[in-house]
């Protein structure tokens, strides 16, 4: 995979932008994995469940750290004194977390079906939209690079 994704960074707009959805599903993994381990520990040891209000609460602060995230993600890779493979990757990156989030939520709650279900559903609306957006953020490759 590591090897793809040096390929396509030295490639044209196209693999620039496989690259950085390479390294957004790779900092997504960084993020997730280790919290569904964590989750799946706390869930053995059957904690109190958390209370609904809590969780809505919880989803609300979920969607609007994701938005930021958003936000600076995008920022990041349009600025134009970072060379555009470098710019691409850093929100990528910077990207994974929105949907991270939510995920490291949904892995704290994972004795909880439909808190589970619930942060599951924000961070998969969340993944699509960064999915969507991805593309819109590279920009061509300097000749320098």
């Amino acid at each position: 995979m590591l090897e793809s994704l040096v390929r396509d960074l030295r490639s044209d707009r196209a693999g620039l932008i496989r690259a950085a959805r390479r390294a957004y599903l790779l900092g997504l993994a960084a993020l997730t994995l280790p919290g569904l381990v964590l989750g799946a520990v706390l869930a053995l040891t059957r904690p109190a469940p958390v209370p609904f209000a809590a969780v809505l609460a919880l989803l609300a602060l979920a969607l609007v750290l994701a938005l930021v995230v958003l936000r600076l993600a995008r920022r990041a890779a349009s600025t134009p004194e970072v060379p555009a493979r470098q710019a691409a990757l850093t929100g990528a990156i910077q990207a994974a977390t929105a949907p991270g989030v939510a995920l490291l939520l949904a892995c704290a709650t994972l004795s909880q079906g439909v808190s589970v279900l619930l942060f599951v559903v924000l961070a998969a609306g969340l993944h699509l939209v960064v999915w969507a957006q991805l593309p819109g953020w590279v920009r061509e490759p300097d000749a320098v690079n």
